[in-house]
Order: structure tokens, then sequence, then C-alpha cells
């Protein structure tokens, strides 16, 4: 019992050490945002998070909510800053800050007018997810009953995109939509919170086919320990995160590979269900009477428990050097090359993923 004991306590203080001197990413949170969320991130040691601003909301409250982020960027700028390029991430770490990257989970606040996304890059939006469950003006969504590929429109949004360095996030999107913006996109894209189906199928879960098809263009994936897309479901534990993080590094290698916890704090069963519903509102895309609040994984239910990760991948055997990289490391190589994939998420996003001479300052 004291061998065990000491071990465990060498374990600890292993993972406590690799935790404070890595640069820890999120890619995506959909939490109720407030101090109580930024604080938890803070003591989490996370140094940057995609950070959701938008899921069905149109032009006008998406504006309202950046609006609200701006806000909370002064009044709690003792521990949060507005992330737009890698160079600002890495000032995070140095700052003890937590670095907040704005993003959208779907291209409903662009409606129909492609110059917004302009606009949304100069306000600090730096990932957008092309299409939120079901179809919309670009594509379909996972869970679409017929998946319609991406659109015309859908590939003018692709190329701004593109353009203007804005990463493309595909975790809910249908996989024949998804297959198409991979072959057409100029830039890698990311899958910034999946979990793969060989060991849950779900909707939402990703084949090892449509992981190695990703990967293999250059592009990133997020392992999110969200209840309902593991093994068992909510009550599934972190050690069946842990399992998930392992098999998709099997398929896409630990340079690609990264966390999106999509944790959804302080959010209630009302939340879940608006979410659930095509444009928050409108037909139920699952069966309403079964959903139940989801309960993240024991060991890692809360963001504070952020930390509990790298001590499992510790306790696992895993090198420093691979759980640097997995929890967030700046760069990544990939098969397009250091320079495109140049500031990889983890997870998803933060990532300047534009250009071919990416440098530190580079937008994100």
């Amino acid at each position: 019992m004291a061998a065990a004991e000491t071990s465990g306590q060498h374990n600890l203080a292993i993972a406590d050490g690799i935790h404070r001197r890595s640069v820890v990413i999120d890619g995506l949170v959909v939490s109720k945002w407030g101090r109580d969320v930024f604080e938890a991130l803070h003591a989490a040691g996370v140094t940057a998070a995609n950070c959701t601003c938008c899921v069905w909301e149109n032009f006008a409250e998406t504006m309202a909510n950046i609006g609200t982020f701006y806000s909370w960027l002064d009044e709690h700028a003792d521990i949060i800053r507005l992330v737009r390029t890698a160079a600002d991430i890495e000032a995070s770490k140095k700052e003890k800050r937590v670095g907040i990257i704005l993003g959208f989970q779907n291209t409903s606040s662009i409606e129909d007018k492609l110059g917004r996304l302009r606009l949304y890059k100069e306000l600090g939006v730096g990932i957008i997810q092309m299409t939120y469950n079901t179809q919309n003006l670009a594509g379909a969504g996972c869970y679409e009953p017929r998946d319609s590929g991406l659109s015309g429109f859908g590939h003018a949004l692709l190329a701004e995109m593109n353009r203007i360095g804005i990463v493309v996030d595909l975790s809910h999107v249908g996989a024949q939509t998804s297959r198409e913006i991979i072959m057409a996109s100029s830039k890698p894209v990311v899958y910034s919170h999946i979990a793969p189906a060989a060991l849950k199928q779900h909707p939402r879960n990703k084949s090892d086919e449509e992981i190695r098809f990703l990967t293999s263009q250059g592009g990133f994936v997020g392992v999110t320990p969200f209840p309902w897309f593991l093994a068992n479901g909510n009550d599934s534990t972190l050690e069946d995160y842990l399992d998930a993080i392992d098999y998709v590094v099997a398929i896409a290698g630990e340079n690609n590979v990264g966390i999106g916890t999509d944790f959804m704090e302080g959010h209630g069963p009302e939340f879940v269900e608006w979410i659930m519903r095509d444009k928050g509102y409108g037909r139920p895309f699952v069966d309403i009477s079964d959903i139940l609040q989801p309960t993240f994984p024991k060991g890692i239910a809360t963001i504070r428990e952020f930390p509990h990760v790298t001590e499992a991948m510790v306790s696992r055997g895993w090198p420093a050097a691979r759980i640097e990289k997995i929890i967030g490391k700046l760069a990544s190589s990939s098969p397009r090359g250091v320079g495109r994939l140049k500031f990889c998420v983890a997870g998803s996003s933060a990532a300047a993923i534009c250009g071919t001479t990416a440098s530190s300052g580079e937008a994100v």
C-alpha cells in the first residue's frame, strides 16, 4: 500500500509539473459564460480556449453575444484576454491569464452575407463550424437525414474563410459535406470536439476513415469527453475518455490530436433541449424524451478537473512529450508540414492555420 501511495504521489508531482509548464488549450467550451467559468478555466491551468458565442443565433444576436464578451474582457481583465494571434496565446501563458478565442458552432450568424466574415475576423473570431447538426445554407449537419454535401454558397463561404484566416471546424458536420469541405479547402481543417465511432456508434462520432482522411490533409482532431459520445454514456469515467484519446492517437498520430472538452458548465436541461432542436426551436432531431442532462465522466466532470487528464496520461505511462502535444503544444508536424499547420490547437482552433509561412504573430 505504501509503495502504491508513493508511486501515486510521484505521478501526481510529474503531472503537476507537466501541466504547469505546458500551454494548455481547450478546443471547445460552450459553458454558461461569466466570472465563475473564467475562474474555473484559470484554476484549471487552461492557457486558451475556443469559446462558443454562436450556436443557432442570427447576426444581431451573435453581435450582441460578442459585445457581451468584450464587456467581460474589460471586467475580468485580471484573468482573461482576447486571442487574435498565436503570439497572444504565448502571452496568455506568460501573463497567467486565459486566452479567449471567440468561436462559432454554426454559420447561422452569417446568414447569406459573406462580407460578415471579415467583420467577425476583425472582432477576433478565430474558428467557425460550417454546420450545426442539421441543414443550413452551407451544407448538412451530422443529424440531417440526407447529407446534401457542400452547397455553392458553402464553397464561397469556405473560400473566404480560407482567404482571411478563419479556422474551419467540422465536428457537427455530416460525413459527405465534411469530405467535400476537406477536398475543397486550401487550408487544413479541424474536428475540434469529436469521439471515435469505433468505440461508440453515434451520429456525432467520426469513423476511422473520416479521422484518417482529415489528418492526411493536414487537419487536426480534438477529442471530447462529452458523455453521450463515450463508450459508457453518462456512466463513463476518465479512463473511458483516455481510451478514446488513445484510440484517435493510434489512427491520427500524436502530432495531430488534442482536447476539446465541450464543457457545458452552468447550463440546465433547457439549454440541452435548445441545442437539440433544429435552429433552436424547430423539430427535435433526437427523441427529446430520451435526453438526459449530460453527466461528464467521473474525474473530469468539471472544468476545474482538467488537470486530471494530465494526471491520467502520466499514470498510463505516456511520455511527457506526447502529453505536452496533446494538451496543447504550440507546434505540430503534419503531412503538409509545420509551416502549413503552424499552430495546432488541442482540439480546435486556437491554431493559426493560415498561410504557408505562419509565424507567432499570425492571426488565428
